[in-house]
């Protein structure tokens, strides 16, 4: 790292969604390679490997204490570990240190809810997996229905796939649309799902409040006043 490289640090923890971080990593790091004023890490409690939601495991290239102060930080996603997420106090702790001197504090799915639970959010326009989105108005912030949402340093993305949107995002505010076109092409995003666009209108499995509720429930039942405060805006 030379003084004047601007780090981009990409939180791990236990149980994370893998594409919530690597989508957003491959975008940011291709960044870093055309401008080596950026650098990408990966930050945890400590440099053990975790496990993920699925059989991969990841290991962190670097520890919280290790970086202090990076320039913008990305919170992925998940389901029920990112619940517990949000009483880890060491995570949180950091979260809140480092997001008070980074120009950027983003987030992929529930990886909002992390932030919120670190207090980050409060008054903020905010998404996250729209399967939780309501909650985040327990959390101090205003639910918006999009793709990603941008309120001052604090940009949130909604589930999974909408990472790589917040990157190319990101990439595009940083160094330019040229830049961020550059990387587009570079990792060949040009979506065309084989089932066409989603109709959010008719999700494909009805009402998913008992799933919703359910996944609430196992992820907080060691936080109750967290989970009853969450419950009442499910």
């Amino acid at each position: 790292m030379t003084d004047e490289q601007k780090t981009i640090a990409f939180v791990l923890y236990p149980g994370l969604t893998p594409l919530d971080l690597v989508g957003p990593l491959q975008v940011l790091s291709a960044l870093a390679q055309i401008d080596p004023g950026y650098r990408t890490v990966v930050v945890g409690a400590t440099k053990d490997e975790l496990a993920t939601d699925t059989p991969l495991r990841l290991a962190p290239s670097h520890t919280f204490d290790e970086v202090p102060s990076p320039f913008a930080v990305l919170v992925p996603g998940g389901t029920v570990p990112t619940l517990r997420a949000m009483a880890d106090e060491t995570l949180l702790a950091w979260l809140r240190s480092a997001s008070a001197t980074a120009e950027l504090v983003t987030s992929v799915c529930t990886g909002s809810l992390v932030l919120g639970a670190a207090g980050l959010l409060e008054g903020k326009q905010a998404t996250t997996h729209w399967m939780f989105r309501d909650v985040l108005t327990g959390l101090g912030a205003t639910p918006v229905a999009k793709r990603w949402v941008e309120d001052g340093k604090v940009i949130t993305a909604a589930g999974v796939s909408a990472g790589i949107d917040l990157a190319l995002h990101l990439v595009e505010r940083l160094a330019g649309r040229e830049v961020a076109t550059t990387v587009q092409f570079g990792i060949e995003y040009d979506p065309e799902p084989p089932q066409g666009a989603l109709d959010w209108d008719n999700p494909p499995y009805g009402d998913l409040k008992p799933l919703r509720e359910y996944t609430l429930r196992e992820g907080l039942a060691d936080h109750p006043e967290l989970l009853e405060k969450l419950l009442a805006h499910a």
